[in-house]
């Protein structure tokens, strides 16, 4: 059986497993609430699986791997282990008992319920959760656009092959999310894991054996070039450029705290015990799987060139229209020269778990906010069974715009993810932490930081990335600056406005009304349960 066959073999028992799952849980799913949140009754192992499984998908594996590798060279891995200790591992012990207890309490199914009940205003929840819808569509085009460049790698699909594998991908999400919601998601999220843990793990060390071992890697990417010309910078610890390396850290890592597929891992969890257990599975889990995969992605300058040189064995890699390297084709093309054929389709499957493993997280939760916080308060008699219907509409309409927007082949991946998780956390980070924890906490602070967060996105996109004639001035000026902080990357434009979100919540609430003292009391009355 040739690469190929064997790659569509192990695809095909992998849709029947994971189509299969959809369909057994589809039966145990009576209620929204088992819908959205699996009953709120998930264990640590399926919790931390699914965690690490939203979190990372071919955006990290191609994507930034790729793109971050080629710019940082092997201290890209910090960016990993930020993911693991900030991303996972502090969250679960900072945040998740709160978030578990106060939403439980609050009645709250998604993040836009939460800072209803949490600050009293409709108003806060009308408007989080179009920020949810809109926000989470570009995040999704980016995991499409990975899928799409690997597939395209392994079966040479032609022009329109990206298209069709795109549409191929959000009809599988789109089919075991609706069959079985939470409870399929996190069912297969396990799955995935552990085919992620494994492929991973199989990445790097061939990756490293192709080129004789680590140090012998190191010595060579050390004789490479980096972007500003200089030699012996990619293979050291910090790498050539620190300052912006640490804005890739703090978006990756500080935005899962106020991203809402995310949090809502710990409206699901069953018990405290769960919380602990899990932050442990759940950090692991990222030190292996994003860890390896910054830390495969930084050889990729070992397999991949710009230009033909030396007359190494690379693969030559081109330019998009806008005159931007093809960083999301250097995975494939590491993954095409390091690893044996047969082992082609192990990747492929690597691949599209962790991808489906985010893409159903992200439609469960644009669709159910839209349903749960747009629809229904303006809607009539809309019991359980209308709530439901809505939902999965609502995923087929997400994951439409969602393929056309991937379908753009300027669409950068890193560029797409780092305007969504910039606005997404950039807004809900500092009124989502600073709700948990201080009682002072205001609406006017929650408003301010949503106009911030969205605010400095959108501006940013509308000045330095959709290459608009008008601003070509602003932009220009700005590269003349030559800052050392790179001011033009949508990565350090969302770490900033993350960064000002955890500022601007204390410092407004400091001088505005907080929410009635009933509310305020009501919420952190959940926290005196023990041991729950």
């Amino acid at each position: 059986m040739g690469s190929k066959a064997a790659t569509f073999v192990i695809l095909a028992v992998y849709v029947i497993v994971m189509v299969s799952i959809g369909v057994y849980t589809s039966k145990r799913t009576k209620s929204t609430e088992d819908f959205l949140l699996g009953g709120r009754s998930v264990g640590s192992w399926l919790t931390a699986f699914s965690y690490g499984t939203t979190y990372f998908s071919a955006v990290v594996f191609i994507g930034y791997a790729g793109q971050f590798g080629w710019s940082y060279g092997v201290s890209a891995t910090w960016v990993g282990i930020g993911n693991a200790i900030i991303g996972s591992l502090i969250p679960f012990f900072l945040i998740g008992r709160r978030t578990r207890l106060m939403s439980n309490h609050l009645g709250a199914k998604t993040m836009p319920e939460y800072f209803e009940h949490r600050f009293g205003s409709k108003g806060l929840k009308t408007v989080s959760a179009l920020i949810v819808f809109i926000f989470l569509i570009p995040y999704t085009a980016s995991v499409y656009n990975g899928l799409s460049n690997l597939f395209n790698m392994v079966f040479d699909l032609g022009e329109h092959g990206a298209t069709y594998i795109i549409i191929a991908m959000a009809v599988l999400s789109a089919v075991y999310v609706t069959l079985g919601g939470y409870k399929a998601t996190s069912l297969n999220d396990f799955v995935q894991g552990i085919i992620m843990l494994i492929g991973i793990s199989t990445v790097v060390v061939l990756t490293l054996k192709k080129k004789d071992g680590f140090s012998a890697a190191v010595d060579a990417l050390n004789l490479i070039p980096d972007d500003k010309g200089g030699t012996g910078t990619l293979g050291s610890l910090f790498g050539p450029d620190p300052l912006n390396l640490l804005g890739v850290v703090i978006l990756t890592s500080l935005g899962t705290w106020g991203l809402p597929q995310m949090v809502q891992k710990f409206y699901a969890i069953k018990d405290e015990d769960a919380i602990k257990k899990g932050a442990v599975i759940s950090t692991f889990f990222a030190l292996v799987v994003a860890g390896g995969s910054y830390f495969m992605g930084g050889f990729v300058r070992l397999y991949c060139t710009l230009t033909e040189n030396d007359g190494t064995a690379r693969a030559l890699i081109g330019f998009n229209d806008n005159g931007k390297p093809k960083y999301d084709t250097m995975v494939p093309a590491l993954l095409q020269t390091a690893l044996p054929n047969i082992l082609i389709g192990l990747v492929v499957v690597l691949v599209l778990s962790a991808s489906l493993s985010t893409l159903s997280s992200l439609v469960l939760t644009s669709s159910s906010t839209l349903t749960n916080d747009l629809i229904k308060p303006r809607v009539k008699d809309f019991d359980e069974k209308k709530q439901l219907l809505f939902t999965r509409l609502f995923i087929a309409v997400f994951l439409i715009v969602s393929v056309i927007i991937a379908s753009n082949p300027n669409a950068s991946i890193t560029t797409l993810m780092s305007y969504s998780w910039g606005a997404l956390s950039g807004a809900f980070l500092g009124p989502f932490l600073f709700g948990l924890f201080m009682k002072k906490a205001s609406k006017a602070a929650c408003a301010v930081s949503f106009c911030t967060g969205i605010g400095i996105s959108v501006a940013h996109m509308l000045l330095f990335s959709l290459n608009i004639e008008a601003f070509s001035g602003i932009r220009q000026a700005v590269i003349d600056l030559n800052c050392p902080l790179n001011l033009l990357s949508p990565i350090n434009a969302g770490a900033f406005a993350m960064i000002l979100s955890l500022i601007i919540v204390p410092v407004v609430s400091s001088f505005t009304k907080a929410p009635d003292k009933e509310i305020v009391e009501n919420a952190f009355s959940s926290l005196e349960v023990k041991n729950s």
